[in-house]
C-alpha cells in the first residue's frame, strides 16, 4: 500500500508524573474475541504496540455509550506505555462517507446525507461539526489523542487500491450496475469473530433477497464499492464507475495503510463484531494472505437506567448533558472504570453523582497529602493495582485497592500521594488537579530553580529518565513537582 492520502495527524503522549516505575509484572493480558480467552499481549515489533481503533461516524454527536468504547483504547495505551514502556502507535478512523443506514443489508441512505438533509447543511459541514465535537468529548474525558485520525473521504485512493487487489485475487467481483462485492465464500475462516458460518447465514442476517437480485452472487456477500445511482451527492470516481466505498472496506484500507500488515490490537464496541469486524478481517487477511490483527478486543454496551442507549428508545445522553447538570466529565470516566470493559454497565444519575463525589474527595486528599514529606510508593497496594490492570484491565479491582489505600493508617501521606499519582497515569482521572497551588509565592531553596530548568528541558526532549533523576534531586531539597497542562508546579513539603 503506497498510495498517499491527506489525512489529519495528531501526536501525543500520556502525561507523566515521573516517579520510579514499579517492577515488571507478568505482562498485559486482554480478552481476545477471536480466541475467546485472555491472551498475553506481546508486540510484534519489540517495544512498539500497533493498535487500530474504530472511530465515530460523524453524522451526529457521540453519546456516552459510544464514548465508553473509545475509552478502551486509551486504557490499553496507558497500560502499555506506563507499565511496559512500549511506544503505542494508535490509528483511529473518522467515517465521513459510505456508512449506510442499514450496512448489514447494503441498503438505505448514507447517514451523512440523511443528517445533511435533516439539518439543512452540506455533508462536509455535518462531518466537520461532529468530528470537532468528538475531539472535544475525548479531551474532556482525558482520552489521549490517537497518533493518526484518517478521514474516509480523504482516503478513497487507498480503498480503490485494496478493492483492485481483492478483484485480482478473485476474492471480489463486479456485480450489476458496476457495484463491487466481496465473495464471502472465498474466505474459509469467515465467522471466527462472531461464530457465524457463511452457509448458515440467511437473508436478513447480512443480506436480503432484493440485495441478491441487485447483483450479489450470494446473499452473504457485501459491497466493497457501491454504484452511485442518480440521486446521490457524495460521489467518487473509480475504475468501475462513479460511486462510494462500502463501510467495511474503509477500515481495512486505512489500517493496512497506516499500521502495515501486522497489527497487534484492534478495538471497538461489541456491536461492531458482526458484520463490520468480521467483514473487515476477511478483506484484510485475503488481501495480504495472513492474519493481520493479532488480537481483537471489544467493549460491551452501556445501558442507561437499565436500557440500551439508542436514539430509537429516546434515552440518549451526551457528555454536554452531564456537564450542564453540574458534573465533572471525569466523573463519567471514573464511573466507566467501576465496571469491567467487557461487561454491560448501567449508568444512572445516582451512580454518576456518587462517582463525582469520589472524584472530588480524592482530589482533596491529594492536595492534603502533597503537603507531607515524599515517601516511596505504598508496597503491596501498588502491586495489586498493577496486577489488576494487567489482568484484562480489571479497573474495578484497581479502584477497590485505591479506596483501601485511602483509608489505611499504615501508609504515610507522602506514600499515598506518590501511589495515587502513579496510578492516575493509568486511570487518567486528573487527581492532582488541585495540587501545587499555594496561597503565597513559594521560596525555593538554593539550586532548585536550576534543577527545575534542567527538568523542563529534559521533559521537552522526552528524556524521562533524566527527568526522573532530577525529580529525585528536587525531592532531596524538599521540593515536590506536579506536572500540569500549564507546566511544572513546584511545591515545598514540610
Amino acid at each position: 500500500m503506497v498510495v498517499v492520502c491527506a489525512c489529519a495527524v495528531v501526536s501525543a503522549t500520556v502525561p507523566s508524573f515521573d516517579v520510579p516505575p514499579p517492577p515488571q509484572q507478568a505482562g498485559m493480558h486482554l480478552y481476545d474475541t477471536r480466541t475467546r480467552q485472555p491472551e498475553q499481549i506481546r508486540p510484534g515489533t519489540p517495544g512498539l504496540l500497533r493498535m487500530y481503533a474504530c472511530g465515530p461516524t460523524v453524522y451526529r454527536d457521540a453519546h456516552v455509550g459510544n464514548l465508553r468504547s473509545f475509552l478502551l483504547r486509551d486504557l490499553i495505551s496507558r497500560v502499555g506505555e506506563v507499565l511496559h514502556h512500549w511506544r503505542v502507535e494508535v490509528v483511529q478512523n473518522i467515517t465521513d462517507v459510505g456508512h449506510l443506514q442499514d450496512d448489514t443489508l447494503d441498503e438505505g441512505e448514507d447517514k451523512m446525507l440523511a443528517a445533511a438533509r435533516q439539518e439543512g447543511r452540506s455533508p462536509l459541514e455535518i462531518a466537520r461539526t461532529y468530528e470537532a465535537a468528538f475531539h472535544r468529548d475525548l479531551a474532556a474525558l482525558n482520552v489521549t489523542p490517537a497518533g493518526t485520525y484518517p478521514r474516509a473521504s480523504e482516503c478513497i485512493p487507498i480503498m480503490l487500491q485494496l478493492i483492485g487487489t481483492l478483484l485480482e485475487q478473485a476474492h471480489a467481483y463486479v456485480g450489476e450496475e458496476s457495484s463491487v462485492f466481496f465473495d464471502a465464500r472465498s474466505f474459509p475462516t469467515y465467522g471466527a469473530l462472531s461464530g457465524n458460518r457463511v452457509e448458515e447465514l440467511r437473508p436478513g442476517h447480512g443480506a436480503s433477497a432484493q440485495s441478491t437480485a441487485a447483483g450479489k452472487r450470494f446473499h452473504a456477500d457485501w459491497a466493497l464499492w457501491k454504484a452511485a445511482g442518480t440521486s446521490r451527492t457524495l460521489v467518487y470516481n473509480s475504475p468501475w464507475g462513479p460511486g462510494f466505498p462500502g463501510w467495511h472496506v474503509e477500515c481495512s484500507a486505512m489500517s493496512l495503510h497506516y499500521l502495515g500488515e501486522h497489527i497487534d490490537i484492534h478495538t471497538g464496541g461489541i456491536d461492531l463484531r458482526f458484520p463490520h469486524h468480521e467483514d473487515e478481517r476477511a478483506q484484510s487477511d485475503s488481501a495480504v494472505g495472513h492474519e493481520v490483527v493479532r488480537h481483537w478486543v471489544h467493549g460491551e454496551h452501556l445501558l442507561f437506567d437499565g436500557r440500551k442507549m439508542a436514539k430509537s428508545t429516546g434515552n440518549v445522553v451526551l457528555l454536554p448533558d452531564l456537564v450542564e447538570a453540574g458534573y465533572d466529565p471525569l466523573a463519567l470516566r471514573l464511573f466507566f472504570l467501576q465496571g469491567r470493559y467487557r461487561q454491560q454497565l448501567n449508568l444512572t444519575w445516582d451512580a454518576l453523582a456518587a462517582a463525582d463525589r469520589t472524584l472530588t474527595r480524592w482530589r482533596s486528599r491529594m492536595a492534603e497529602w502533597a503537603e507531607w514529606p515524599s515517601q516511596p510508593m505504598a508496597p503491596g497496594y501498588l502491586e495489586r493495582m498493577i496486577s489488576a490492570l494487567d489482568d484484562d484491565l480489571d479497573t474495578p479491582a484497581a479502584l477497590i485497592t485505591l479506596r483501601e489505600l485511602e483509608r489505611t493508617a499504615e501508609a504515610a501521606p507522602g506514600a499515598k500521594f506518590e501511589t495515587f499519582a502513579y496510578v492516575d497515569r493509568l486511570l487518567g482521572l486528573d487527581l492532582a488537579r488541585d495540587v501545587g497551588r499555594p496561597a503565597a509565592p513559594v521560596t525555593l531553596p538554593p539550586g532548585a530553580e536550576d534543577l527545575l530548568r534542567q527538568r523542563a528541558a529534559a521533559r521537552a526532549a522526552k528524556d524521562f529518565a533524566t527527568s526522573d533523576r532530577i525529580r529525585g534531586a528536587l525531592a532531596d531539597l524538599g521540593v515536590t513537582v506536579t506536572d500540569t497542562p500549564d507546566g511544572q508546579q513546584p511545591n515545598l513539603r514540610r
